[in-house]
């Protein structure tokens, strides 16, 4: 599988490991990996914070 890589000195996209123009080795640019059950604590506590200052708990 082929990913898009991203150089850092120049900002130019490559599908190659190292830039053509610069000769600095890329980045990969794909996003982590969002798991919804890692923060899954924290969004509830703002939630139920956000319901009692409305006054609906």
């Amino acid at each position: 599988m082929k990913h898009i890589y991203k150089c850092p000195k120049c900002g130019k996209y490559t599908m190659k490991e190292t830039c053509s123009v610069c000769n600095e080795k890329t980045i990969t640019t794909t996003p982590l990996k969002y798991s919804p059950q890692k923060f899954a604590k924290y969004r509830q506590k703002a939630r139920k914070e956000l319901l009692e200052k409305k006054g609906l708990l």
